[in-house]
């Protein structure tokens, strides 16, 4: 079976072949000698009607005055320029020559900062000459310009009537603590209305994947740093906020933070998989605090051993790292990659990013006893097979510990062989293909007691993947029609 996701390039060259003519076909085709004609031929049917559906999409009714919008981006949705050089180290295709995309390690997280700044959100990426450019951001910005009657606001140069029928993209340095960014948000967004003259301004934010963490955190806290002991929220950040909607937000973390820690990972805004780009190493990742904190939160980890019996355990725990011998120290090529200052300093900046993570999490599993002032909205999907467990297996030749987040056959240690058909609904659940709907909903949260931990409005699902939902024309419809509803807080 040829999928979406799986025949991309090809809907790609279907796209050329089809605005170009055979010739093109032809020519492209002495790069991609692999391709099969009929793999092509579904893939190019696939393209043509998605492209039909799209144009029939129902043009939603355009109204003035509308609350203006912030559009905020996911794990690696914002560039990364060399402040210095003006050099964009992220996003290409290669590794820059004077950069890197990882951060200084120390234990003061807030001090391990490079020349790179954001400048603004992806919105589309050219992977090779002959192919279009991937699109990130791009179609939900035309969408609002074009179906919603928005036009795209500056945050240092507002126009005259900048409060109505704006959108602002808030670019951010997603490689950076979660909080640090929610309160750089907050800043920009009292900055702004106060360049508009509108101090009783609120803005709707539309906030993709690891994006809605930082929206929540703005919403709960303001411009604050994580509260001393246990958390309360102030909502100190609603008097900006009207409505936020979450898509694809890992509320509950995911497990494939785990997986990316352990192996790296190689995708752009958060599911999309690129063949031929720069991966993101697990060296890279080990430096990333935001990473630490989009870990499975306290409570809802799921991992199995080799009987498929649930173990418990402490990923915030150091100790637990090394003891499975999952720490960045325990891989053969630690001493190439880090300087020697470095491999000093890698086991308390682990443990300050684990910490850190963890009380951010606490904060916005916070319980809120008062009445939410800012509505939530979640938007994500539940067809998709998502991974939402592993299992903790041992080699019995040398000891050693292996995570498997895949459900792939495997024996026991008693010589009995596990069947992926077994593994499969223990390991894989529904989702976006990158947030379960588990995790996008706080359901295990819930369950344990949490009922005040993510207020909600209401809960919409498309069969979509996680790259995509913000691109999907259906999902922009119910998103444009919220939009423009008043909602009874």
């Amino acid at each position: 079976m040829v999928t979406n996701e799986k025949c991309y390039y090809y809907q790609q060259i279907a796209y050329y072949w089809q605005q170009h003519g055979l010739a093109y076909y032809q020519t492209i085709m002495k790069f991609v000698p692999t391709l099969k004609f009929v793999r092509l031929f579904v893939c190019f049917a696939i393209f043509t009607a998605a492209v039909a559906a799209q144009d029939t999409a129902p043009v939603t009714p355009v109204t003035k005055g509308k609350t203006p919008i912030i559009i905020i981006p996911g794990l690696t949705g914002s560039n990364l320029i060399n402040k210095r050089t003006g050099e964009e180290v992220w996003f290409k295709t290669g590794r820059s020559k004077d950069d890197d995309i990882r951060l200084p390690i120390s234990t003061n997280l807030a001090r391990n900062t490079d020349n790179l700044v954001s400048k603004d959100i992806i919105r589309g990426l050219k992977i090779v000459k002959f192919l279009p450019e991937i699109e990130i951001y791009e179609r939900l910005i035309n969408a609002l310009e074009t179906r919603g009657g928005y036009t795209e606001g500056k945050w240092n140069a507002p126009d005259k009537g900048g409060d109505k029928d704006t959108f602002y993209v808030f670019p951010y340095d997603w490689r950076r603590d979660n909080v640090e960014n929610a309160r750089l948000l907050i800043r920009q967004i009292e900055a702004l209305k106060r360049k508009l003259g509108r101090p009783n301004l609120k803005f709707n934010v539309i906030s993709h994947s690891m994006g809605g963490l930082i929206s929540r955190y703005a919403a709960m806290y303001g411009n604050s740093d994580i509260p001393a002991g246990t958390p309360k929220p102030t909502w100190a950040g609603a008097k900006h906020l009207d409505k936020i909607f979450l898509l694809g937000t890992p509320n509950e973390g995911s497990i494939s933070a785990i997986n990316a820690l352990l192996d790296g990972f190689s995708y752009v805004g958060g599911g999309l998989n690129l063949p031929f780009i720069q991966n993101i190493s697990r060296f890279d990742v080990f430096t990333i605090p935001s990473m630490y904190q989009l870990l499975p939160h306290d409570g809802t980890l799921l991992v199995y051993d080799e009987n498929l019996k649930p173990i418990p355990i402490d990923i915030y725990d150091p100790a637990v790292w090394d003891k499975y011998g999952w720490s960045i120290w325990n891989d053969k090529a630690f001493r190439k990659k880090f300087s020697v200052i470095e491999q000093r300093n890698a086991r308390g900046f682990f443990q300050t990013a684990l910490l850190r993570a963890k009380r951010f999490q606490a904060a916005i599993d916070a319980n809120s006893t008062e009445k939410v002032p800012v509505s939530f909205y979640l938007m994500g999907s539940d067809c998709k097979e998502t991974p939402n467990a592993f299992l903790l297996l041992q080699n019995q030749k040398n000891g050693r510990w292996m995570a498997q987040f895949k459900p792939d056959s495997f024996t026991r240690t008693n010589g009995e062989k596990v069947s992926a058909e077994l593994l499969k609904p223990l390991l894989i659940s529904m989702g976006d293909g990158v947030v379960t709907k588990r995790s996008l909903a706080a359901e295990t949260e819930i369950g344990l007691g949490k009922t005040a931990v993510l207020p909600i409005v209401s809960e919409i699902y498309q069969c979509e993947g996680h790259s995509k939902l913000v691109t999907n024309p259906q999902i922009q419809d119910k998103l444009f029609l919220l939009l423009n509803s008043v909602t009874n807080k």
